[in-house]
């Protein structure tokens, strides 16, 4: 199985829910060099830490 991407067009239905919750884990779980090496979780997660701070934050 693809676990970095799959193909457009892909027909989804043939993979179980299991199996696209692991690959989106996957995806969302690996430090990405344009967000600093931060994953896009802990990217996500700051951006909703400063939303509650207010919107004077999100800058």
């Amino acid at each position: 199985m693809a676990w970095q991407y799959l193909p457009k067009g892909t027909d989804l239905s043939v993979y179980s829910q299991d199996e696209l919750d692991a690959i989106a884990d996957s995806l969302n779980t690996r430090p990405r060099k344009t967000l600093g090496w931060r994953t896009p979780l802990e990217a996500y997660a700051d951006v909703l830490k400063k939303s509650v701070a207010g919107p004077d934050t999100l800058q």
